[in-house]
């Protein structure tokens, strides 16, 4: 039998191809290339998750990256915000120091005297005078305690005695 013509300038008939039978080996070639065929997908299937696992990794590696950065980022800001806070209030502290030096004057002290606490300077009828007499009447005990180290024991129990 004749498979095909050939169309060229001269046609020609093809040889017969020679019919092979069936027989064990085709079948056992037949099972062991659908074995080799299973076993080339199988590691191709492999290589796919192989290849799968290593990307995942990737992504774990730069998510972690990734919140760490967030999370220094966040403490960066929370910094700043802290340094601007204790700024402002340094400059309110001075700005308070700079008003209550400024109100520690006498004029403004004796004014909130008044105003405040209805306080009033004194009038010479409420001074009260004390003379006192420019004689020193210091007495010293140094001659007492002298003649209390010359007595004796028994001679001071007879004074407690005596009641003097």
């Amino acid at each position: 039998m004749i498979n095909y013509y050939e169309y060229e300038t001269s046609p020609r008939k093809e040889k017969e191809l020679p019919k092979r039978k069936k027989s064990e080996t085709t079948v056992n070639t037949r099972d062991e290339l659908r074995k080799q065929v299973k076993r080339a997908q199988i590691i191709e299937t492999k290589k796919n998750i192989r290849h799968i696992i290593q990307i995942g990794i990737a992504f774990v590696v730069l998510l972690t990256i990734s919140y760490r950065y967030a999370l220094i980022n966040s403490r960066f800001t929370e910094k700043e915000s802290l340094k601007s806070t204790l700024s402002e209030l340094q400059k309110q502290n001075a700005q308070l120091k700079v008003s209550i030096e400024q109100g520690m004057n006498i004029n403004n002290i004796e004014q909130a005297a008044k105003e405040k606490l209805g306080m009033q300077k004194l009038d010479n009828n409420q001074k009260v005078y004390i003379s006192l007499q420019k004689k020193d009447y210091v007495e010293s005990h140094t001659s007492s305690t002298v003649q209390n180290e010359q007595e004796s024991w028994f001679q001071k129990l007879l004074k407690t005695l005596k009641g003097e």
